[in-house]
């Protein structure tokens, strides 16, 4: 029985579905609140969801759980947190300068909504996506495969959203799947990654930019100009050339730095 519990596909599975029901409802409590109570039940959510993970990691994987220790939670978060908004900010300016992006004062926001939309994806999603699944894939077929698996999954899981089309799902596969799975290789580390998922998404929802593809009332209106390749259209910022292009240009060097610190691991 504890071989079978050990079983990658096994404790990944079981995780996923755990980790689903513990999201479904904390959507349930978020979209029948607001404001400051919308980010407590979020965080409570979160809170959850971080214990099921580990208790799977734990009990079931039978390891550490080295990616969520608490030493150097504080730093990993700022850190992932900066590479998240320097990548939307370089993104937004280029696009902005180049004249696809006008921003107007919008007359009211919905921050506490984008900021617990931000949180409840950054901990879920990179729990299931980096946490479990690249991680059972890692141990059969080596950290590239893992990382190459993970990433297209990722991108057509986005796939279902509002004005999604296969190009948003590509260019989520690029910008997204591949820069945080480099971020978790590069730092293995889960709050990494969790910092740098939520300041991606606050930071476009607060500029009022779609978050791929559900719209967001920030603190701006934004007007659009020019091709959907540039501006990405009503999908949002994810579906334009612009972020692919920063994104890998962070992404490389993180991916050469994981190899070097001997953390791409081999196929068995």
């Amino acid at each position: 029985m504890r071989k079978i519990m050990q079983f990658p596909l096994v404790w990944m599975f079981t995780g996923v579905i755990l980790l689903g029901l513990s999201g479904f409802m904390t959507q349930k409590l978020f979209n029948d609140s607001q404001g400051v109570l919308s980010i407590m039940l979020t965080l409570a959510g979160g809170i959850v969801s971080i214990a099921i993970y580990w208790f799977v990691m734990k009990f079931m994987a039978g390891r550490n759980v080295q990616e969520l220790q608490l030493r150097h939670t504080g730093i990993e978060l700022i850190l992932g947190s900066g590479v998240g908004l320097i990548l939307i900010g370089v993104s937004v300016g280029i696009i902005t300068l180049l004249g696809g992006y006008s921003f107007t004062w919008s007359a009211t926001n919905a921050v506490g909504s984008i900021l617990a939309l931000a949180i409840g994806a950054a901990i879920v999603e990179e729990l299931i996506f980096r946490g479990l699944f690249l991680q059972a894939i890692e141990k059969r077929l080596g950290s590239w495969f893992a990382l190459a698996i993970t990433s297209l999954f990722f991108g057509l899981a986005h796939l279902p959203n509002p004005g999604a089309t296969l190009w948003s799902s590509v260019a989520i596969v690029i910008e997204a799947g591949i820069l945080l799975g480099a971020g978790f290789l590069w730092r293995r580390n889960l709050w990494f990654v969790m910092g740098l998922h939520f300041a991606w998404n606050a930071l476009e929802g607060m500029l009022g930019i779609p978050v791929s593809g559900i719209a967001t009332q920030g603190f701006f209106d934004v007007q659009l100009t020019g091709s959907p390749w540039l501006t990405g259209g009503s999908f949002g910022l994810e579906a334009s050339i612009v972020p692919i292009i920063v994104s890998l240009l962070i992404a490389i060097p993180m991916l050469i730095s994981a190899y070097h610190k001997g953390n791409m691991k081999s196929k068995r």
